[in-house]
């Protein structure tokens, strides 16, 4: 891929009147967990639109989203988080997507603010959400491994420079998204997000399966830390 040509790209300006932020959350079996999720984005004056992506969920995901004021689009099987991303941005209005878990715990509107107004204020390519003082095991993650969150902001035309594999990609496409950033020089910035954290996938789907779910996650992330780019 040839280096992104920031020269040409045309810098979002945000208003409380002119707004252009599409949130995608994608979610797959978060019912009980993503109506606190959906809250405080909406709580955001600086939020156009928030597109809910069923990934093929096999509760009652979709009717709990579906009570708040989003678009709600529903795949009609799992087809896993990079496929649910792709499939929000295709039906978002706007051109700048600030993606989202469904999983976050004490997330709050000020947190959602922070990522948009540093996006915006420092002009940036791509601006990542990273947990603090939220939960030990998560932030020790996060700090090994920033690279992987999935809170982050970015325009529709770098997606586009990054999906092209998106079907294979799964949890691996923060990966892929951090190693574009670092191989084209993307302008970018960690925002601290302090007192989150998220639902671990043992405390999920019980400890077997959420072992087998969180081995098949790091698979993804480690065939895309090494495949080229």
């Amino acid at each position: 891929m040839a280096p992104t040509n920031r020269s040409a790209s045309t810098p979002i300006h945000i208003t409380q009147e002119s707004m252009s932020i599409s949130v995608v959350v994608p979610a797959y079996n978060e019912a009980g967990r993503i109506g606190a999720v959906l809250e405080p984005i909406l709580g955001s004056r600086l939020v156009a639109e928030v597109i809910v992506v069923d990934d093929g969920s096999e509760d009652s995901t979709a009717d709990e989203a579906s009570r708040f004021p989003v678009r709600l689009v529903r795949l009609p099987e799992n087809r896993g988080k990079a496929a649910a991303l792709d499939a929000g941005v295709s039906a978002a209005k706007h051109d700048v997507f600030l993606f989202l878990d469904a999983d976050l715990v004490n997330l709050r509107t000020e947190h959602v603010d922070r990522l948009i107004r540093t996006y915006v204020d420092q002009d940036l390519d791509m601006a990542v959400g990273v947990f603090a003082d939220g939960r030990r095991n998560t932030d020790l993650a996060q700090r090994i491994n920033p690279y992987a969150s999935g809170q982050r902001i970015l325009p529709r035309r770098l997606w586009e420079r990054a999906k092209e594999n998106v079907h294979e990609m799964n949890f691996g496409i923060e990966i892929a998204l951090s190693k574009l950033a670092a191989k084209e020089g993307w302008k970018k910035e960690y925002v601290k997000l302090d007192g989150v954290t998220h639902v671990l996938k043992e405390e999920k789907r019980g400890f077997a399966k959420g072992v087998a779910d969180r081995l098949r996650m790091y698979g993804d992330m480690i065939k895309w830390l090494f495949k080229r780019l």
